[in-house]
């Protein structure tokens, strides 16, 4: 999709971008936090308030939605923009790092020394091979297998806009050696795999051209400069639509940063970059100055299920917790900055109340809330930038001076 991605504008100080990705289904603003639709709804939340709260474009979950209900059934409906009424963009991850996981545990996990928490998964559950990944069911045991070109045919019956390579997750704690033969022996080669079988189905040989879908590729390396470096050039080279910045992004925050230094100056600048996984607010900023186009998390409604809603605070905590008895007579909104539907019509004592009473309507309203502060957040970056004043708006919200 030669013209996916047009750059608007640029800041001089630092890497922030504000751009245009152009899909089958819409055009999206960049740059852009994707609330995650895993098995096709962003957990709470109506498609229809995703929308009026700045949403432009969500995330669904190839693994989960091939699971159940499958992906055949949702193709047979006219696939997921119709089976989960959204007519925007949707982006569909590969189900590479749900199989993997199933092996090493999530990345929080692995660095908290847990262990996968799937039920009762046994070691077993999964088996890696150079063809792809063979892996029993989390809900019946049965088996199934993932391979580049199966993961890709799975997307393209889901009908995303946006598709994504097939690639391997090393463990966290993986060393040099490990990360740089996953890279060159599966992670390069599978990305090859999947780019070919996504070409055949638009030769023109192959009779009517089915709706255009992005495919980006994703960038490994772990936390080591010269296999970052390695690449995002190589798969730069490539025919790709988009890049992603995946694997092991490191152990704290910072090391993340260094990550991404470590792999935008060679990424380039005529395509998006997503940053796989991320939606904190620092990060969401940090990660737009680095010269991120797009984010994804599952954080913003995992929070609101747990009494958690994101604001501004002098700490730059980013979080309260509704449940503390502080709030149980504060008439003020969770946050003033924020104009969505839960800040204009209710106080932080009724959402105090719900939760202490354990009522769903208060999981909606503060996931409804967490959401449409990451996207006016987003939105107001964007504005700084083609305003040239993004370094500003850096400063007043993580309190320090950019660079």
């Amino acid at each position: 999709m030669p013209d996916l991605f047009q750059i608007v504008a640029c800041d001089p100080a630092s890497r922030a971008r504000a751009g245009v990705v152009r899909t089958a289904h819409g055009s999206v603003e960049t740059p852009i936090f994707m609330p995650v639709g895993t098995r096709g709804t962003v957990k709470a939340l109506s498609p229809e308030e995703v929308r009026a709260h700045r949403g432009q474009i969500i995330l669904g979950n190839t693994y989960h939605l091939y699971l159940l209900p499958g992906h055949e059934l949702i193709a047979r409906r006219g696939g997921l923009h119709r089976f989960m009424h959204w007519d925007g963009p949707i982006l569909t991850d590969s189900g590479g790092f749900q199989v993997f996981s199933l092996v090493y545990g999530a990345i929080a996990d692995e660095i908290k020394g847990r262990r996968p928490q799937h039920g009762d998964l046994k070691p077993n559950m999964v088996k890696v091979t150079d063809d792809g990944v063979l892996f029993r069911s989390y809900i019946d045991g049965s088996e199934h297998l993932f391979t580049p070109e199966r993961s890709i045919a799975i997307q393209h019956q889901l009908g995303a806009d946006i598709i994504l390579c097939f690639d391997e997750l090393p463990p966290f704690r993986a060393g040099y050696e490990y990360t740089a033969r996953s890279m060159h022996e599966r992670t390069h080669l599978w990305e090859q795999r999947c780019l070919t079988y996504h070409q055949q189905r638009y030769s023109p040989h192959t009779g009517p051209q089915p709706p255009r879908q992005a495919l980006f590729g994703i960038v490994h390396g772990g936390v080591f400069p010269d296999l970052r470096r390695e690449s995002a050039e190589l798969l730069g080279s490539m025919p790709f639509d988009g890049l992603c910045i995946g694997g092991s992004l490191g152990a704290t925050k910072a090391q993340m940063y260094e990550v991404v230094d470590m792999t935008v100056p060679y990424m380039p600048d005529n395509r998006a970059r997503h940053l796989l996984g991320v939606g904190d607010v620092d990060d969401l900023i940090e990660g737009t100055a680095r010269g991120i186009d797009m984010f994804d998390c599952v954080s913003p409604t995992r929070l609101g299920r747990h009494g958690t809603a994101l604001v501004r605070d002098r700490e730059r905590n980013w979080k309260l917790n509704v449940t503390n008895a502080a709030l149980r007579e504060d008439d003020a909104p969770l946050d003033a900055w924020c104009d969505c539907y839960t800040c204009q019509h209710y106080s932080r004592a009724y959402i105090h109340y719900l939760f202490r009473a354990k009522e769903l309507f208060g999981i909606r309203l503060v996931s409804l809330h967490n959401v449409a502060f990451l996207l006016k957040l987003t939105s107001e970056m964007r504005a700084s930038i083609i305003a040239g004043s993004f370094t500003d708006f850096y400063a007043a919200w993580l309190g320090r001076a950019w660079g």
